[in-house]
């Protein structure tokens, strides 16, 4: 069996805003950068390093792999975000204003990407990297909040929100089922992103 570690990227300068992301490109913001470095206390050696190409991810996989010392960066662009539609852009406020209701009842915008058809890419994303793995190998890689909970509800778990810097243990049968296993927070304290809006 090997294991992918997959990481939310740092907090972005929207994270900061309390602004939706989905696919916008946004950078990390400062604090984003401070979080990708204090990480890597928490992290061991890995067999690769894996990341969306959404530059706020790229560039967490960027300042880890060089405190780590691993590379080269894997891009893997079936990993970036859920498409978040209309919003956007949009902080809550701004939904409830144009869009009341919806947050409360979880309905989405038209051009929202569900879950079913971000598993259809991401599966391809995370395959391929399962596929460059040999039993026993970890690998780490940095992408988004909304894969994590897509994932977590394929199986059945809502654990609530994740952190930046927070990650899910993924196993990886011989045959190449992926198994979402444990959550882990790789940065705690003043760094931790409790404070922000969380939004993907």
């Amino acid at each position: 069996m090997s294991r992918i570690l997959l990481v939310r990227h740092g907090q972005s300068e929207w994270n900061a805003e309390g602004r939706w992301q989905g696919q916008a490109d946004i950078d990390l913001s400062e604090l984003g950068r401070r979080q990708a470095r204090a990480a890597t206390k928490s992290l061991g050696s890995f067999s690769m390093i894996a990341s969306s190409t959404l530059s706020r991810a790229a560039e967490t996989a960027f300042i880890i792999a060089s405190e780590l010392g691993i590379g080269p960066i894997v891009p893997v662009p079936e990993l970036i975000e859920r498409s978040a539609g209309e919003w956007s852009g949009l902080t809550r406020a701004d939904i409830e204003r144009d869009w009341p209701g919806y947050l409360a009842e979880e309905k989405r915008p038209p051009n929202y990407e569900h879950d079913p058809e971000l598993w259809t890419r991401v599966e391809v994303g995370l395959q391929s990297v399962a596929n460059s793995l040999v039993p026993g190998d970890e690998a780490l890689v940095v992408a988004h909040g909304g894969i994590i909970y897509m994932l977590e509800e394929r199986i059945g778990e809502r654990r609530g929100r994740i952190p930046n810097l927070g990650a899910l243990w993924i196993d990886v049968d011989l045959d190449g089922t992926l198994h979402p296993r444990e959550r882990v927070d790789l940065i705690v304290g003043e760094l931790s992103s409790a404070q922000e809006s969380d939004i993907l």
